[in-house]
């Protein structure tokens, strides 16, 4: 019995993979590796994830522990900050804000994914205003990424 198993075996041929395939392979192993092949065919190489950072505070606030806090919780996740951007008027509504329009076109323009921003507060105050940017963000590519939700119950004095 066993003998008719491995004749049976040894009669059965893989499929042939076509040139295009072990071609579409060999990319997809290369650009997994990090080794570029030098051909327009290949993926390109994805480089880091790129965000911006968004603060707003009233004039006289100061902003440099929190900007601080941001550049540390970015550079854990593993992202690079492609800019930062802030207003200082307080905390109108967000249509017309110079620093947050910056931002938002930043990820319109494919110069990053994600807006950060340490509190949502400094989004908009109110859930609507907040949810617009949020898709407005989310609807050129993007997302709108606030730290606060578990700080906020770690660090009361924050809030």
């Amino acid at each position: 019995m066993v003998s008719s198993q491995n004749s049976q075996r040894q009669g059965v041929t893989p499929p042939a993979r076509s040139g295009g395939d072990r071609k579409r392979r060999r990319n997809l192993v290369d650009a997994s590796a990090g080794v570029s092949s030098g051909k327009a065919d290949a993926p390109a190489k994805v480089g880091r994830f790129l965000c911006v950072i968004y603060l707003c505070g009233a004039p006289n606030a100061d902003l440099a522990g929190l900007r601080h806090e941001c550049v540390e919780y970015v550079g854990a996740l593993g992202w690079e900050i492609a800019g930062e951007f802030e207003d200082r008027e307080g905390l109108l509504p967000p249509v017309g804000r110079a620093g947050l329009t910056s931002a938002v076109e930043r990820v319109k323009s494919s110069d990053a994914r994600a807006v950060v921003t340490p509190r949502r507060s400094m989004i908009s105050l109110m859930p609507q205003e907040y949810d617009e940017v949020a898709s407005v963000i989310e609807g050129a590519g993007g997302f709108l990424h606030t730290m606060d939700v578990d700080r906020a119950r770690a660090h009361p004095e924050l809030s």
